[in-house]
C-alpha cells in the first residue's frame, strides 16, 4: 500500500491556560497538519510538575467543534483511566461532533503519578497490558451496539513497542501503530509486527506506521525523515508544549510533506 506522508502535531496541554491552547489548535489546523493530538495525563510531564494542565477528553470534545478539517485524537489515551465501554461511547460521541475525524489513540499507561493521585491501581506493566488486551474488543463491541453508530470505522492507534504483547495487539486491532523507537528498533519491531500479522491473518500493509519526530534545528525534514520512511513510517508527529506552542518546525514539516507527496504520486 503506497501511503502518502502525513504530519501530526501533539499540542501538549501543559504550562498554558486554555485560551492559549485553543489558539495553538486553530493555528495548527491553519498550517495544514493532518492530525492534531493532545495527551492523556493529569499533570505536566516536563518542566514544573505542578504547572498548568488540562484533561484530555474534555478537550477533544471542544476541539471537535473548534476544528473542521484535521483529524483529532489523543497520543495516547490511557486505558486504565476509563471503563472501556464508557471510552467507546466517548469516542463515538466525539466522532459525531467532529463529523468523523476522531482517531482513538490508546495505550496501556505508564505515568505512576496519574494513577496514585487519581486513585487508580498502578499494577505492573503486565497487568496493564492485560487490561488493554481485554479492553480493545470491548470497545469495538460497544461501538456496534450504540445508537447512533459511529460515523465511520473509528481508526484505532496503539502506542508502544512491546514485541510480544503490544505488537500482537497492534496486529489484531490497530489501524495505526505509533512507535517510540529509533530507526534500528523500528526496523526490528516492524519485522516482528509483520510476523504477528501473519499469525492473525492480517495484511501488515493495512497498518500505518507512526513516529514522533523532534522540533528541528539545523536538520531539514527530508534528511531526518528519509531513513524513517525507508523503515516504513509515513506519519510524523511533532510535539509542542506550552506556554508558547511554537509551530515553526511544524510548518517546515508540512512544507516538506507537500513537496514529498507531490514528487511521489
Amino acid at each position: 500500500m503506497n501511503r502518502p506522508i502525513r504530519i501530526g502535531v501533539q499540542i501538549q496541554p501543559q504550562h498554558a491556560d486554555y485560551k492559549r491552547i485553543r489558539m495553538a489548535v486553530v493555528e495548527a489546523e491553519e498550517t495544514g497538519v493532518d492530525i492534531i493530538f493532545n495527551w492523556d495525563h493529569f499533570f505536566p510531564l516536563s518542566g514544573d510538575s505542578e504547572g498548568l494542565h488540562f484533561e484530555c477528553w474534555t478537550m477533544l470534545g471542544a476541539w471537535a467543534e473548534l476544528t473542521s478539517r484535521a483529524e483529532i485524537g489523543a497520543l495516547v489515551t490511557c486505558n486504565s483511566y476509563r471503563n472501556p465501554d464508557l471510552l467507546a461511547d466517548m469516542a463515538r460521541t466525539v466522532d459525531h461532533m467532529s463529523n468523523g475525524r476522531l482517531i482513538l489513540g490508546i495505550g496501556a499507561g505508564w505515568f505512576q503519578r496519574d494513577y496514585d493521585e487519581y486513585g487508580y491501581e498502578f499494577g505492573t506493566p503486565g497487568t496493564r497490558l492485560a487490561d488493554l488486551a481485554q479492553a480493545l474488543p470491548r470497545i469495538r463491541a460497544r461501538w456496534r451496539k450504540l445508537n447512533p453508530l459511529p460515523t465511520r470505522n473509528i481508526p484505532i492507534l496503539i502506542g508502544g513497542g512491546g514485541e510480544r504483547k503490544t505488537l500482537r495487539m497492534v496486529a489484531e486491532h490497530a489501524d495505526i501503530w505509533h512507535s517510540f523507537s529509533d530507526v534500528n528498533a523500528l526496523v526490528r519491531k516492524s519485522r516482528i509486527l509483520a510476523d504477528h500479522c501473519v499469525d492473525v491473518r492480517r495484511d501488515r500493509n493495512t497498518i500505518e506506521r507512526s513516529v514522533a519526530v523532534p522540533a528541528l534545528g539545523k536538520t531539514p525534514p527530508a534528511s531526518f525523515a528519509r531513513p524513517l520512511i525507508e523503515s516504513g513510517a509515513t506519519l510524523f508527529t511533532i510535539g509542542v508544549s506550552g506556554p508558547d506552542f511554537n509551530l515553526d518546525s511544524v510548518r517546515e514539516w508540512v512544507a516538506w510533506r507537500d513537496q514529498y507527496n507531490a514528487a511521489n504520486r
